[in-house]
């Protein structure tokens, strides 16, 4: 496995490796939608790639591809989900080889989605209950898609069509609960999510990602428990972008977290409440000696509407390669 590295510098590789993996993804659907057999094999370098990055730095690749806009939401996705998968695993103390193996079925979990239209895909409204119901057919479509290419792991087959169920039993397609359903589609049940709701979709905003995992929290029978700590865990409980409200009455962004302080992240303070104005950035790690600023609480940026809030964790050479600025 690569040595650990701060995140910035790994912000830069990441964003290189972000735009490669849209182009792959993109061309993978574009074959799906046009019929030809998925070559699934081809897919593998890539794997390798995205969980190097993640292991030098776990919040980089993840953070970075969670800036989608809503027409790449479906190609960014699914390498997101590749990214959360192989950083979850490692989590479990899954060795490097499930762990890739992982990260395999993450980016092929959605691939059903080729054969969902994509006006359907992209409506900014609510589904009507025929169009919920094409929706929820792609599990099984991928499925289908990935049998037929006969390339795919019997790991990437399971995700693919089990990631929408849920532990209490009310997901599908299938209506499995508990331990009925495969660690690893339970592992992929809490990426898929995450990594939705985090996102700019055509019919919602996205949610602050430490007010997601928040939420998902809350969801009752939703997830596996242990799984989902264990995913927390991977991203911290502020996780990379959130933003947050010190005691000191400043905002703050937070820049990386602190693997053995999952309280106490490194952040970019920013704004101050007090006066109501931006003050020069201050970079602090509140689990430094002396550091006597702590966080008081969540806050949504659907409130305060910050516009530069990325480009304070990631900087503007990563948002400029991954075009977002």
């Amino acid at each position: 496995m690569p040595a650990r590295v701060p995140l910035a510098a790994e912000l830069e590789r990441a964003a290189t490796l972000t735009l490669q993996a849209k182009q792959a993804v993109t061309a993978l659907f574009r074959d799906a939608r046009l019929g030809k057999a998925l070559e699934v094999q081809h897919c593998l370098p890539l794997v390798d790639e995205v969980a190097g990055s993640v292991w030098r730095n776990p919040g980089a690749f993840v953070s970075l591809a969670r800036l989608k806009s809503r027409d790449d939401y479906t190609y960014l996705h699914s390498v997101a989900v590749c990214a959360l998968m192989v950083s979850l695993a490692r989590e479990l103390g899954q060795d490097e080889s499930q762990a890739k193996a992982a990260g395999l079925a993450g980016l092929l979990h959605d691939i059903g989605k080729a054969q969902v239209p994509l006006n359907l895909l992209q409506k900014p409204g609510k589904l009507d209950d025929a169009e919920f119901s094409v929706l929820r057919s792609h599990p099984e479509r991928g499925h289908a898609m990935l049998l037929e290419g006969g390339e795919a792991s019997a790991e990437a087959l399971d995700v693919c069509l089990h990631h929408h169920e849920r532990w209490d039993g009310k997901g599908y397609p299938h209506g499995l609960g508990g331990d009925d359903i495969s660690l690893l589609a339970r592992m992929g049940a809490v990426c898929d999510v995450y990594d939705a709701i985090t996102s700019n979709r055509p019919y919602k905003a996205a949610w602050d990602p430490a007010e997601s995992l928040a939420r998902m929290a809350e969801w009752q029978g939703h997830f596996d428990q242990r799984v989902f700590h264990a995913f927390v865990r991977t991203l911290g409980i502020y996780p990379v972008g959130a933003l947050v409200r010190l005691q000191s009455g400043r905002l703050a962004v937070v820049t990386e977290h602190n693997d053995d302080k999952p309280l106490l992240p490194r952040v970019r303070a920013f704004f101050s409440t007090k006066s109501a104005m931006h003050i020069a950035p201050v970079d602090l790690d509140l689990a430094a000696p002396g550091c006597q600023d702590r966080i008081a609480g969540r806050e949504s940026n659907q409130t305060w509407q910050f516009r530069h809030l990325d480009e304070l964790w990631a900087g503007r050479d990563a948002l400029r390669r991954i075009g977002k600025l």
